[in-house]
């Protein structure tokens, strides 16, 4: 009589453990929706920069960011970058617009860069002159817990021609035979 109340028993016990080993559902690929919605935030940035309002520019970076510009050391955290903001959006005749050419969001959904041209116009502080700057970027996103995206890198350089390399003398080598006649007169 044991046995006949046993296999009914084994039977509801393999069906609770094959339903334990069951992987998970994959999340969704949210990726497109991801890309659309930094487009979106690159669009409202571009913005911010018309109004010239640093700390609402700033906003846009995660507390930990980090930006390269050409002829500074590395900006680290949104103080620096505000400090280094300042005298560029204020200058005379600023102006920047931006368009990614590319938007790839990573498929753990967590990261995503933006890559494309830029235009910037500004005064040279040296000369006084107004100058337009082209250039490329690009751009590091990260998502935040809110589900929105935060700068957490961005780097651009200008799409100036590299500057001819000075030209360096090379010492002239002593043949093999004068090095040895000059250890002999020593």
């Amino acid at each position: 009589m044991h046995i006949r109340y046993a296999w009914p028993a084994v039977l509801v016990l393999a069906a609770l453990l094959a339903g334990c080993n069951e992987a998970p559902a994959p999340a969704p690929d949210t990726r497109a929706a991801d890309a659309k919605a930094i487009r979106a935030l690159e669009t409202s940035w571009q913005q911010l920069y018309a109004t010239k309002d640093v700390d609402q520019i700033a906003a846009v970076y995660a507390d930990d960011a980090s930006v390269f510009m050409p002829g500074t050391p590395v900006l680290n955290g949104v103080g620096a970058i505000k400090t280094a903001l300042k005298p560029m959006v204020k200058s005379k005749g600023f102006s920047l617009s931006f368009e990614s050419t590319d938007v790839v969001v990573a498929k753990s959904g967590d990261l995503a860069y933006s890559q494309g041209a830029y235009t910037m116009t500004k005064t040279n502080p040296k000369t006084k002159k107004v100058l337009t700057e082209r250039g490329k970027y690009v751009t590091v996103y990260k998502k935040q817990g809110t589900g929105g995206w935060k700068v957490l890198a961005d780097i651009f350089n200008e799409n100036a021609p590299a500057a001819a390399a000075k030209s360096h003398k090379v010492a002239a080598t002593r043949p093999a035979h004068a090095a040895h006649a000059s250890h002999k007169r020593r």
